[in-house]
């Protein structure tokens, strides 16, 4: 993982965050690689560089470098939201009112996010590519 270089400073925050799907539904066994698009997406339009990115049934595994002026949680709304927003209108909507009958969701509230500053990159890498 290199340093970022911008006029005013130099750094490398990188954090592991863990998404879950609502009622822990198996919903990326079916519009994972959609998911995985989307967030890919999201992360190009907002200056976010994802390191890897892996799901399994029911989570999806980040692993992100981000700019010091952007926060966990403002990162964390912008996946979860939008990731949101653009997988109801895609080809799995029809799916997806099969699961949740009442509102438009996806995630559930909550979201787990560690700093790797402990663990090397590549244990986390290691980690994130044996899911799923």
């Amino acid at each position: 993982m290199d340093y970022i270089r911008t006029s005013h400073s130099k750094h490398c925050i990188a954090v592991h965050l863990i998404f879950v799907c609502k009622y822990r539904k198996r919903l990326l066994c079916k519009c994972g690689d959609m998911m995985k698009q989307i967030i890919n997406a999201i992360s190009e339009e907002h200056n976010v560089n994802i390191l890897e990115m892996e799901f399994d049934k029911d989570h999806i595994h980040l692993l992100i470098q981000y700019n010091p002026t952007q926060s966990i949680l403002e990162i964390v709304r912008l996946f979860k939201q939008i990731s949101t927003y653009r997988i109801w209108r895609s080809e799995y909507r029809i799916f997806l009112r099969k699961h949740f009958w009442k509102e438009n969701t996806f995630w559930s509230d909550g979201y787990f996010a560690s700093s790797i500053g402990q663990v090397s990159e590549e244990t986390i890498r290691k980690y994130i590519k044996e899911q799923g």
